[in-house]
């Protein structure tokens, strides 16, 4: 019986791979530990949260972070595409150079039919790049947790669940408060 190879592409590798128009920019792909991993269809809930929560964010905090949606972050072998990120501010919103983990602020990923897949698959690689808080929007039991002090086995210290009625604090900007009601509409 035949053994199965994957191939497992570098950062760089995939980056030429878009270069080239190998990949589309607007391909549904994303680089995960080296593979290229086709990502879930959006539906209008997970569509629609994602805007809100981009319009939620970006109100709050003009001039003060940048608010990525649905593009990557460079990490060690991966290149995933959070729903949201909350980048450091940087006046060339990023133009000279994709963000990386010492650039986030916050990740946000909208679960409907990925909440499996988010928690993982992607908290982990989040939680071993350094990635200070990650808040995952579980749709189906409208709830958002909320992870905090990622550790090196790809787990975070602190886990949160939040339900309507409450309200979260981001990490970076203590001040900044958003009610689940708001964020799930």
């Amino acid at each position: 019986m035949a053994t199965v190879v994957h191939h497992q592409f570098t950062v760089h590798e995939y980056g030429k791979m878009i270069e080239m128009g190998i990949i589309e920019e607007n391909d549904a792909v994303e680089l995960i530990h080296g593979e290229i991993v086709k990502k879930m269809p959006i539906g209008r809930r997970h569509g629609a949260t994602v805007k809100r929560l981009n319009q939620l964010l970006v109100t709050r905090l003009a001039g003060s972070a940048v608010v990525s949606v649905q593009d990557p972050v460079v990490l060690a072998d991966s290149e995933p595409e959070p729903d949201l990120a909350l980048l450091v501010h940087r006046a060339d919103f990023y133009a000279a150079a994709k963000p990386t983990a010492r650039d986030v602020l916050l990740v946000i990923e909208v679960s409907d039919t990925s909440l499996d897949y988010d928690r993982e698959i992607k908290l982990p690689l989040y939680a071993q790049a350094s990635i200070e808080e990650l808040w995952i929007v579980n749709l189906e039991a409208s709830q958002i947790e909320s992870f905090r002090q990622p550790q090196n086995d790809g787990s975070y210290r602190s886990h949160s669940i939040y339900s309507r009625g409450d309200e979260l604090r981001i990490a970076a900007f203590g001040d900044v408060t958003l009610s689940v009601a708001e964020i799930l509409g």
